[in-house]
């Protein structure tokens, strides 16, 4: 008896064993790894960072329309996940990211990877496996970008005060929850900072120096710490000296296509002149003269043709090679609308067809008239005694 119970108990838990099994997930979630081209997971405070991201778990659909968009930037409440399209999240109210265009050669702040065999493959910049897995570059601006709200509107994002990251959702206006994820990213210093001044130069030992104390003796007596007292400059000239980090702001108010873009610096050597360029040198401009202070101003003519989305603004210090950069959005000029030319008329022409028609219309009453009475004549009696069918 005791020997069957057991075999009862051992079936029985092989079953749940087995059941246990079955009932595990048939997907992994989907997941992006986040890591920048000096090996951390960190965005840099103060430039630009590139990161290489590794998506896997993703839904892989062969030949589906679309695929999953991959940008940067923040979205409402990521632990309840009401920012997600699928649960009526949209765009620029709970999700926001920096702007770029959706062709396969942008700024690199939007990606686009298409499904397998997608008609839509020829746009992306990267095509999905079909175990759900990619690998994309991704440019972050910095800490701060600007977006826009569910009107078009600009509004700036702070990541220094709210949590931002990685977003994929639907590409193309398609829905699906398994393919939208977000990943936070931390910022901090990533790159050491080649543009920051040293602050004073402390002098080295000299002969005859005393390196434990920093002081020397003096020919005339008493000490010296090797630096020249005031009014005394030993024939040596103080070179010019950096204050602060280089800097590049523009005012995004004024970043219109078509229109002058102002921009102002700060932190370059004073003198120096200073060159600005923007993107590639699609416009340059300079050079312009460092102030007293280090600091530059300036006002840059965008072309009117100047595709929407974001751009780089970068000077470049000629003495130091200090290079600060700035992303911002470029807005699309707004349509002018030009009133209707007016129509020339030739009026005495139109005078002398109006006299033509009236003219008619007279003639033709008269017309009309004539027949009418010879109508009504038609009609009259025959005369008495007139042959049968005469008219009087």
């Amino acid at each position: 008896m005791l020997t069957r119970t057991a075999a009862a108990l051992a079936s029985a838990a092989l079953t749940l064993t087995a059941t246990v099994v079955v009932a595990a997930p048939a997907h992994a979630a989907a997941r992006v790894g986040v890591t920048n081209d000096q090996g951390t997971a960190m965005a840099d405070d103060g430039r630009a960072t590139s990161f290489t991201l590794r998506g896997s778990g993703f839904q892989s659909v062969k030949g589906g329309f679309g695929g999953v968009y991959v940008a940067f930037g923040w979205v409402r409440d990521p632990a309840a996940g009401g920012w997600r399209p699928s649960e009526g999240g949209v765009t620029g109210r709970d999700y926001r990211y920096v702007p770029d265009s959706e062709s396969e050669d942008n700024a690199g702040y939007l990606r686009f990877v298409a499904f397998p065999g997608s008609s839509t493959a020829g746009e992306a910049q990267a095509v999905m496996s079909a175990d759900g897995s990619f690998s994309v570059d991704l440019t972050v601006p910095g800490p701060t970008f600007q977006a826009l709200d569910r009107n078009g509107d600009p509004v700036e994002v702070d990541c220094r005060k709210v949590t931002c990251g990685v977003i994929t959702f639907g590409a193309h206006g398609v829905k699906n929850a398994r393919n939208e994820t977000f990943t936070p990213v931390r910022f901090g210093q990533v790159y050491a900072d080649e543009a920051a001044a040293p602050t004073e130069e402390e002098p080295g030992p000299s002969a005859g120096t005393d390196e434990g104390s920093g002081t020397s003796e003096s020919p005339r007596g008493g000490t010296s710490s090797g630096r020249p007292s005031a009014g005394d400059t030993g024939g040596e000239t103080t070179a010019p000296v950096r204050r602060g980090r280089p800097k590049v702001s523009a005012e995004r108010a004024t970043a219109v296509a078509g229109q002058a873009l102002a921009f102002t610096g700060s932190g370059f050597t004073p003198g120096e002149q200073v060159l600005a360029l923007l993107d590639d040198g699609v416009v340059a401009l300079g050079p312009l003269v460092a102030g007293g202070s280090g600091e530059v101003a300036g006002v840059m003519a965008l072309p009117a043709d100047l595709a929407s989305g974001t751009h780089q603004l970068r000077l470049v210090g000629a003495a130091s090679d200090a290079r600060p950069s700035e992303r911002f959005p470029v807005r699309a000029a707004d349509p002018v609308a030009l009133a209707p030319e007016p129509v020339a008329t030739d009026e005495p022409a139109v005078a002398a067809l109006a006299f033509v028609a009236a003219s008619a219309l007279a003639l033709l009453a008269s017309v009309v008239l004539l027949a009418l009475r010879l109508r009504r004549r038609g009609r009259r009696t025959p005369v008495a005694g007139a042959p049968a069918g005469a008219i009087a």
